[in-house]
C-alpha cells in the first residue's frame, strides 16, 4: 500500500471534542486552515458544499470529508479521532468517531480520486480500527496511519 504522503504528524488530532457533524467540520477546517495557510471559512464552506451532495460517512465509524480548493499547493490530509461518536448521516447509519479530511488542489482531477481511494483502502485494512482507537496520542496515531500495510508478513 502506498503511504499517505499527504498526512503530516501535525495533521493528526487524537481527541476532537465535536458533538455534531457541523462542529466536526468546523474544527477540521480550523485545524486545516492553520496548517495550509488558508481561510478557515473557505475550507469549511468547501466541506459543507460537498456534504450537501451526500454524506462522506462511509460506514464503520468512518467519514472522509473532502473538497478542492483553488491554488492549494498540493494534496493535504488530516486525521481526527472524536472523543465521542457523532451522527454523520453515514451510509450504514452508524455514528462516526474517525474523520479523515482530504483537501486537493482545484485541478487535481484523478489525483484527488486516487488519494481518496488510498485513504479508504487504508481505513479498510483488517484490524486498523482497533489500532486507531487504541492509539494513545497523536504520534501513536500517526504511526498507525502511515505504517506500510504488511498483512500476513512472517
Amino acid at each position: 500500500m502506498p503511504q499517505l504522503d499527504f498526512l503530516s504528524p501535525e495533521a493528526v488530532a487524537p481527541s476532537l471534542k465535536a458533538v455534531s457533524k457541523k462542529q466536526a467540520l468546523q474544527d477540521l477546517a480550523s485545524h486545516a486552515a492553520r496548517l495550509v495557510g488558508r481561510d478557515e471559512r473557505e475550507i469549511f464552506d468547501t466541506l459543507l458544499q460537498r456534504e450537501r451532495l451526500g454524506s462522506t460517512g462511509i460506514g464503520e465509524g468512518i467519514a472522509i470529508p473532502h473538497g478542492k480548493l483553488p491554488k492549494l499547493g498540493g494534496m493535504f490530509g488530516m486525521f481526527a479521532r472524536l472523543e465521542k461518536p457523532i451522527d454523520f448521516e453515514a451510509l450504514d447509519g452508524e455514528p462516526v468517531d474517525m474523520l479523515f479530511l482530504l483537501l486537493a488542489p482545484e485541478g487535481a482531477g484523478a489525483d484527488h480520486l486516487k488519494a481518496l481511494a488510498r485513504v479508504a483502502r487504508m481505513l479498510r485494512e483488517p484490524g486498523i480500527h482497533d489500532r486507531i482507537r487504541g492509539a494513545r496520542d497523536a504520534s501513536a496515531l500517526y504511526a498507525v496511519l502511515t505504517q506500510d500495510a504488511t498483512p500476513h508478513a512472517a
